[in-house]
């Protein structure tokens, strides 16, 4: 017998989710411009740190909220840095990424060429989390970002889908619920595993030529399950668990990509490998 009471409240809340941003919000403010310094289209690289840095949020995430840890962390130690939003819905400010991810990396290859355009460099890295990890894998394959794009950093990304600690196995004991899922929120829908999207971004292998990849994943994400499906297979990947760097690092999903220092300091040793220092739990007081 199923163990219906445990499971029908993560379901339930899975499928409110669903259909709850679709209603046009009335207090929910539209995010406003950064004003810690990114997204500063007059910034120019320089020689240390020759590649702009984009920002690619997650699912209900926007270009300011998911990255008041990170960009600033990165403006700092001399970094261009810029975030975009996408997977907008209708009606729904605020909460982004919720469109389908084909058409989201769609916005995200526009994004990358007016940074460019601005910057003057030939290349930029990218560095996303959740599904913000995920799409750009998109933009290299089949828009052609491979040769746009040095690098791409995923936080916990859902590289190969969440069975969301197997509770999204049980959608077809609810008629109409995977419906519902593509319906209103098709991001969700694409990143369930085995999702026709996923076969399709998958097929063939996990990478592209030229691009180099970093997973920093942590054992205790409760979004992305299981933790081991965010890693990649191919040349050029490093998969990195932060709790192997950090023992006592606790964050789970969303702290990892939006308050975890230990994790923003392996970002920037992806961006910068020929600096690179070793990252330990001490990481997070520099």
């Amino acid at each position: 017998m199923l163990p219906w009471k445990r499971v029908l409240r993560p379901l339930a809340a899975l499928l409110l989710t669903a259909a709850a941003v679709t209603v046009p919000a009335t207090t929910a403010q539209a995010a406003g411009a950064p004003s810690s310094g990114w997204n500063d289209y007059s910034c120019k690289p320089s020689s240390a740190h020759p590649r702009p840095v984009v920002l690619v949020h997650g699912t209900l995430g926007n270009s300011v909220d998911n990255w008041l840890g990170l960009a600033p962390y990165l403006k700092v130690r001399g970094y261009c840095v810029f975030s975009l939003d996408y997977g907008q819905l209708d009606g729904v400010p605020f909460f982004h990424g919720l469109g389908p991810v084909e058409k989201s990396a769609g916005q995200l290859k526009v994004f990358v060429d007016k940074v460019l355009a601005a910057t003057g460099a030939a290349e930029t890295d990218v560095v996303g989390h959740s599904q913000g990890g995920m799409m750009p894998r998109y933009y290299l394959k089949f828009l052609g970002g491979a040769a746009k794009v040095n690098a791409l950093v995923g936080i916990a990304p859902s590289n190969h889908g969440t069975d969301l600690n197997g509770f999204t196995h049980l959608l077809p004991y609810f008629p109409g619920a995977a419906d519902l899922l593509s319906k209103n929120t098709p991001a969700l829908a694409d990143q369930v595993t085995g999702s026709a999207f996923l076969a399709k971004l998958n097929a063939g292998g996990d990478t592209v030529p030229g691009v180099r990849y970093t997973v920093i994943a942590t054992r205790y994400d409760e979004v992305v399950t299981p933790w081991r499906s965010q890693y990649l297979t191919g040349p050029d990947v490093r998969n990195v668990l932060l709790q192997d760097l950090c023992p006592v690092d606790l964050s789970e999903h969303v702290a990892v990509g939006l308050l975890d220092r230990v994790a923003f300091h392996e970002v920037a040793n992806a961006l910068d490998p020929a600096r690179a220092r070793p990252t330990t739990c001490a990481s997070a007081f520099e």
